[in-house]
């Protein structure tokens, strides 16, 4: 929990987003985000008219109580918190399971193009985007059915490096181009609007340790996937900084706090879950929401 309480000016910040966010989801985030003296009021991030866009690491998959169940969206997610946090007055929340950087323009089901909630009022804007776009959930199927006929090799890098260079390597590469356009068209319809593109966490263990039988991947194949999330949370901050808005990480936090580790201390779901396999779970959109408070309060 140390890595969540770096100074005691982070602290403050904490406190402030633990105590805003009890109303809306049953204070989880005051498990591991203790209280202290309240912050400065004047120097906490206040908006009115907040939309929150991405997929389901966004909109809260697997976590309750369900809002939508089209776009698996719930009160437990990040932009929920958020939106107590900053005491928004206008909070849309489009958020979609299964979303990709094309439905931020094109209907997704029933459910319209998640950019029409987008307004000249609009102040703040969040999003999280570009794991399906690589096809993160294929991604994750390929590397434990490829664990089963070699466990102690890499078969899913190898799966994806048939061709001589890594397949993903080229998806991340299409994705991040596919975000610049997104904030482009974000930057154009909310022009006032703070936007704040947002990392995916630490989903395995960061020093590559294998932990099976509980998450089934191959030796090699747990630092391989660790890479993939990093090198996608690397391409989507580039893209942000260079398209002139900002990045939150949501990885550095939650290191230690992955699939493979115990109940008490997991803010990913395992492969084998009631929820939502491979995401966040209350803890974890908790900690994402840190993430992006912490960031807010940097201007």
């Amino acid at each position: 929990m140390t890595q969540l309480a770096r100074t005691s000016r982070s602290a403050a910040r904490t406190a402030s987003l633990a105590l805003a966010a009890l109303g809306t989801a049953a204070g989880l985030i005051g498990g591991f985000m203790a209280p202290v003296a309240a912050a400065d009021d004047a120097a906490q991030p206040t908006y009115d008219n907040y939309v929150a866009l991405g997929d389901s690491y966004a909109s809260g998959a697997g976590g309750s109580p369900v809002i939508d169940a089209d776009c698996d969206r719930t009160g437990q997610s990040y932009p929920s918190v958020i939106a107590a946090a900053v005491k928004a007055k206008s909070f849309k929340n489009v958020t979609c399971s299964g979303a990709t950087t094309a439905e931020m323009a094109k209907a997704q089901g029933t459910n319209p193009a998640q950019l029409s909630a987008l307004s000249a009022d609009t102040d703040l804007v969040t999003l999280t985007i570009g794991g399906n776009d690589i096809g993160f959930t294929d991604i994750i199927t390929n590397c434990v059915v490829g664990s089963f006929s070699d466990p102690t090799g890499s078969p899913c890098k190898k799966h994806y490096n048939e061709s001589g260079s890594d397949a993903i390597d080229t998806r991340i590469n299409s994705t991040a181009s596919k975000l610049t356009v997104s904030l482009a068209y974000i930057r154009a319809l909310a022009p006032k609007a703070r936007v704040v593109v947002v990392g995916y966490p630490s989903l395995v263990p960061d020093d590559g340790k294998v932990c099976r039988p509980g998450v089934p991947f191959a030796d090699g194949d747990v630092s391989y996937l660790r890479d993939v999330d990093k090198k996608l949370n690397q391409a989507l901050a580039d893209r942000a900084r260079s398209a002139g808005v900002e990045y939150a990480d949501t990885y550095t936090m939650t290191i230690g706090h992955d699939m493979c580790q115990g109940e008490a201390d997991r803010w990913i779901e395992p492969i084998e879950t009631k929820l939502a396999p491979a995401h966040p779970n209350s803890w974890g959109q908790h900690a994402m929401a840190y993430g992006v408070y912490d960031q807010l309060l940097l201007k």
